[in-house]
């Protein structure tokens, strides 16, 4: 699972510098309707799990969820197929 929660940080990381230049080139309202909100909860999520007891109630859900999450990123090359839930 290190290797997921890897994978959803540097996606985090380069859709976040993606962004970055689409404001620095457009300004800050080409942003109002990005995924920035939406990718902020999935690195939150992530960094949470890394931090969670695995014998928490909730460990398992969020270990699925975060797999659900990655699957928008399948066309990745560095997805692997057995991170699929």
């Amino acid at each position: 699972m290190d290797d997921l929660l890897k994978f959803l940080h540097a996606r985090y990381e380069a859709d976040n510098h993606a962004y970055a230049d689409v404001a620095y080139r457009s300004g800050a309202n080409a942003l109002l309707d990005s995924h920035l909100p939406m990718l902020d909860l999935v690195d939150m999520l992530a960094r949470d799990y890394a931090a969670m007891d695995p014998s928490d109630a909730r460990f398992a859900g969020l270990g699925h969820a975060l797999r659900v999450l990655a699957q928008s990123y399948a066309e990745h090359p560095d997805y692997r197929e057995n991170w699929r839930p």
